[in-house]
């Protein structure tokens, strides 16, 4: 709440306007219409159940330690938790990559930022047969996702671990169809996302999302032979707020302990490399 200011019966001034032509000659500081927001002490972060969820509960208990109390609301789609956002229900999410949070914006018209990195969830190429991608032999089968977000996504991977390459500038609406060069006579097996930890002995490798990577309890450190870089869109995961907001103090108190060793660690123990921090 804004405090007024009293100025001895002849001006009154408010954080966020200059009241003028009371008779003053001093001069508000420029400065004053664009005053720092109020810091909150109570904040609602929205976050998808499961590990982002999980995640979020142990930035709160060392945001607490801080003075900042943190709601957290979980929820079980992608779509609504931007939308109470955008709304002004929630005060930050943390469950999407940037490329998700750009084309919500695009197709209903809102403005959210990140306002900071939380963790990372890559792609991989795994494998119960082999070590290395480079023993995967000639003819081999290799089992991706069939939906086009994550065909692409996949492709791409199989591209840059050097196994295929692909027609220029396809990106992610990469298909099969697009592959250009093949050098060992690679066969794909388009199989739904969920369905591909289970293919993994039937086939030389499988290209696999890191939530199904964890609800199949594989292990990226033995069972993955090429994961994204940490640096891929794709593959890291945001803190986002409403772009008027961004610079609530009590939001960039929110993401210090978001990104505090103490989470830090809780990840390390908890996800055994499934999920990193994304700030490293």
């Amino acid at each position: 709440m804004l405090k007024k200011l009293i100025i001895t019966g002849l001006c009154a001034l408010s954080a966020a306007a200059v009241i003028t032509g009371c008779g003053s000659d001093a001069k508000p500081a420029a400065s004053s219409a664009q005053s720092a927001p109020a810091e909150k002490k109570e904040i609602t972060v929205g976050a998808t159940a499961g590990p982002h969820a999980e995640v979020v509960e142990a930035a709160a208990k060392e945001a607490e330690k801080n003075g900042l109390k943190v709601n957290v609301k979980e929820f079980s789609d992608y779509i609504t938790p931007d939308q109470a956002l955008a709304d002004g229900d929630l005060d930050l999410v943390v469950y999407q990559h940037e490329p998700f949070l750009n084309n919500f914006n695009k197709q209903h018209n809102t403005n959210l930022v990140p306002i900071g990195k939380a963790i990372l969830m890559r792609m991989g190429i795994y494998s119960n047969k082999y070590k290395d991608v480079k023993d995967i032999p000639d003819g081999a089968t290799i089992s991706i996702p069939n939906d086009p977000t994550n065909e692409g996504r996949g492709l791409q991977l199989l591209e840059k671990a050097g196994l295929i390459k692909l027609k220029e500038g396809v990106g992610m609406k990469a298909t099969p169809a697009d592959v250009t060069e093949n050098p060992k006579h690679l066969k794909f097996n388009e199989l739904e996302a969920a369905q591909l930890p289970r293919s993994l002995d039937d086939v030389a490798a499988s290209v696999i999302t890191m939530n199904y990577v964890m609800s199949a309890g594989l292990s990226p450190k033995d069972q993955g032979i090429f994961l994204e870089s940490k640096d891929t869109p794709l593959a890291v995961m945001i803190i986002a707020a409403r772009e008027k907001d961004k610079n609530q103090p009590a939001y960039k108190k929110f993401v210090q302990a978001y990104q505090s060793d103490a989470v830090k660690k809780f990840i390390a123990e908890k996800y055994k490399g499934t999920i990193e921090p994304a700030w490293d």
